[in-house]
């Protein structure tokens, strides 16, 4: 079996198991990078975002074989000290519930960022529309993006 090379938070990592298995497993199970939660394993909740080439992806239903030789960013390693932008507007706004969903949320919003990085509220909605929050935590999400991103609410 062909061994595939990848980046994950910067630390350069060899796989020779199924080419078909998920990216989520490989985090959670092999590196035991657990942040990334398991949600719908179907990618429609968003739960498990990660940044592949700096783009927000769905580790849930991205294979290892389509991430060979790509640069993986997972909430780990968004900032070692838990000081990105983000992660401390999350705590300034108090946006976190019960939290299940929120590494989710932070990936996609860095990925926003990086896109657009004074977004309005309509880009961050567009945007953030993929990621649910079972405590609705919507408003708070807005507001940490909008906070982060140095733009008046």
């Amino acid at each position: 079996m062909k061994k595939l090379l990848l980046s994950v938070n910067g630390v350069r990592h060899s796989f020779s198991g199924n080419p078909e298995m998920p990216l989520l497993w490989y985090l959670r199970d092999t590196l035991q990078l657990i942040g990334t939660k398991y949600g719908c394993g179907k990618g429609l909740c968003g739960a498990c975002t990660v940044l592949i080439n700096g783009e927000a992806t769905r580790s849930c239903i991205t294979s290892m074989k389509s991430v060979a030789g790509k640069k993986i960013v997972t909430i780990e390693g968004l900032s070692q000290a838990g000081d990105h932008p983000l992660q401390k507007a999350w705590q300034e706004c108090n946006v976190p519930q019960c939290g299940y969903c929120q590494s989710g949320q932070l990936m996609q919003a860095a990925a926003l960022l990086k896109a657009k990085p004074k977004p309005t509220d309509a880009e961050i909605d567009e945007a953030m529309q993929g990621n649910i929050c079972r405590c609705g935590t919507y408003q708070r999400i807005r507001q940490g993006i909008k906070l982060a991103a140095g733009v008046k609410s």
